[in-house]
C-alpha cells in the first residue's frame, strides 16, 4: 500500500503596516491599484498562488485599512509597533500562525504590486517540508516572496528587528535557501517614493 504524498500547508503572510512616510505619510495598504486599495490586490496575488489560509498584518491606520479594504476571509493581525519597522510586523506575523497547523510561510510586502500570483506559485511549489527555505530570485538576485518552514519561525522572528525582516537570517543559511527565478514572470520594484507610484493603476 502506497501513501499519497500530502502537500504542505502553506499560508500566505502579508505584510501591510508601512506608514508611507516617503510618500507623505500615506498607508501603504491603502494606495489605489485598479480601483481599490493595494492590501486587497497583495491578497488575491497570494490566493492565486495558492496560499491559503490568508494572514494579513497592518498597523498604520489599520482601522481605516479595515473599514475601506475587503479582507474577507483573510485573519488580519495589527502591529503596534509598527514604526519600529518591518521586522516587527514579521515577528507579529509569524506568532499569529504559530499553532495554525500551516506547514510554511509565505511571506509577501503589500507595496510590491508586481509580483503577481504566478510568482507566488512558483515559491510556493518549491516548498518540500515544515524546513524548506525558499526565495524568489530576479536575475539571480534573491527578492521576494520569501517562505519559511514552520520549523524556522522562531529562529526567523528572534532575528527580525528594524526595517531588516529577515535578511540577516536569510544570509546566515543561504545555503540552505532554494532560489526560485522569478524574473520573467514578476517585477520586484517596491513602491516607497511618490515617483514609484507611477506602477500603479
Amino acid at each position: 500500500m502506497t501513501s499519497e504524498r500530502v502537500s504542505p500547508v502553506v499560508a500566505g503572510l502579508l505584510l501591510a503596516a508601512g506608514g508611507g512616510r516617503r510618500l507623505g505619510g500615506r498607508p501603504k495598504a491603502l494606495l489605489g491599484h485598479r480601483g481599490r486599495p493595494l492590501v486587497e490586490h497583495a491578497v488575491r496575488v497570494l490566493r492565486e498562488g495558492g496560499c491559503g489560509p490568508v494572514h494579513v498584518v497592518l498597523g498604520a491606520a489599520a482601522d481605516e485599512v479595515r473599514a475601506r479594504a475587503d479582507l474577507a476571509g483573510c485573519t488580519v493581525s495589527v502591529n503596534t509597533e509598527w514604526t519600529s519597522g518591518m521586522g516587527s510586523s514579521l515577528r507579529a506575523g509569524l506568532g499569529a500562525l504559530a499553532g495554525t497547523g500551516a506547514d510554511a510561510a509565505l511571506v509577501l510586502l503589500v507595496d510590491q504590486p508586481g509580483i503577481g500570483g504566478r510568482a507566488v506559485a512558483r515559491v510556493r511549489a518549491a516548498c518540500r517540508d515544515r524546513t524548506s527555505l525558499v526565495a524568489a530570485s530576479y536575475g539571480g538576485e534573491r527578492g521576494h516572496p520569501v517562505l519559511f518552514g514552520a520549523d524556522r519561525w522562531a529562529d526567523v522572528a528572534a532575528g527580525a528587528v528594524g526595517d531588516q525582516g529577515a535578511r540577516a537570517y536569510l544570509r546566515a543559511h543561504r545555503d540552505a535557501l532554494a532560489l526560485v527565478e522569478c524574473g520573467d514572470v514578476a517585477q520586484a520594484y517596491d513602491i516607497d517614493t511618490p515617483a514609484d507610484l507611477s506602477h500603479l493603476e
